[in-house]
């Protein structure tokens, strides 16, 4: 699993007091990173790899600002040229959102895509979601 740690910011606080929904795909994509330099080392939009197909979020309670949350990242599977991910944001250890992500390797280049190299295979096998 992946771990993050974000400090909800007043910005991101809606009129009804609790964290805007629009914020969480925001923070769910910043737990990622770790991911994304797998792919791409020098976090280059040049050299960028890692194109989103799909999200799905469940909102399951609400997220207040003055507490932390944890992002938490699982890979739940990996094909030849893509990776789904499950996601979780949590606060005072609960989940107040969950999600599944699903990315595809690809070239820019060539706009096609590409088989995820063995190497970072092996890092998210690491990282699988416990069954």
């Amino acid at each position: 699993m992946y771990k993050k740690i974000i400090d909800p910011r007043v910005s991101e606080t809606d009129g009804v007091g609790h964290i805007n929904n629009t914020t969480v795909p925001i923070w769910f994509e910043a737990g990622r990173n770790e991911i994304f330099k797998l792919f791409t080392p020098d976090s280059s939009f040049q050299h960028w790899k890692m194109i989103i197909l799909n999200m799905n979020v469940d909102y399951v309670k609400q997220i207040y600002f003055g507490k932390n949350v944890e992002i938490h990242t699982w890979v739940k599977k990996i094909g030849n040229t893509s990776l789904e991910l499950y996601e979780e944001i949590l606060q005072e250890g609960e989940v107040c959102a969950k999600g599944t992500v699903v990315y595809v390797n690809f070239n820019l280049n060539t706009q096609k895509t590409e088989p995820i190299p063995k190497n970072i295979r092996e890092v998210l096998e690491g990282h699988m979601i416990p069954k």
